[in-house]
């Protein structure tokens, strides 16, 4: 389809894009309308509503500027990747002086991953200490007069029928 405007470097209606295509390109006539309108979607083929008809064209320089606009675009990011690359490069090597690996620093990093191991046996020896601490049986013991605040609540609501009833009486 493209190679009909191309080769012609004219401007086409659809009655004679239809034509015209069946004929030299071997295009069946029912398609012609579809591949056409895909065409102008992606951007190749132009089209312009003159009146009641419609117009289409596609010169073969608008294509080969598009694609150098591409090129040009995909060699901007390629530059640009490049830098950051080199960036990158520069920030690793930068990060590794004063990393080298040394028996001192070996020594240092046996050391945490020790620390690191005790810490995590202490706060398993922790939590399994949890109900006898302070501030959880605090805790407790206020989540507990909230609980018996409510019970009486909703027990006052039979006040009216045992009046000596009261949940203090139970504890």
């Amino acid at each position: 389809m493209m190679e009909i405007f191309f080769e012609t470097k004219d401007v086409f209606q659809l009655k004679d894009i239809e034509k015209i295509a069946p004929k030299e390109k071997g295009i069946t006539s029912m398609s012609v309308k579809e591949i056409l309108q895909s065409l102008v979607d992606d951007g190749m083929v132009d089209t312009d509503r003159i009146g009641t008809s419609n117009y289409f064209w596609a010169f073969p320089s608008k294509a080969l500027h598009a694609r150098k606009r591409k090129l040009e675009e995909l060699q901007s990011q390629l530059a640009e990747s490049s830098q950051k690359k080199e960036a990158l490069q520069k920030s690793i090597e930068k990060s590794k002086i004063g990393r080298e690996d040394t028996a001192e620093r070996a020594a240092l990093t046996e050391e945490l991953a020790a620390l690191r191991k005790k810490k995590e046996q202490l706060k398993a020896e922790i939590d399994k200490y949890r109900e006898c601490d302070p501030d959880v049986v605090e805790e407790m013991r206020q989540t507990n007069k909230i609980a018996k605040e409510a019970a009486n609540r909703w027990t006052g609501v039979y006040a009216f029928i045992l009046p000596s009833f009261t949940l203090e009486q139970f504890e």
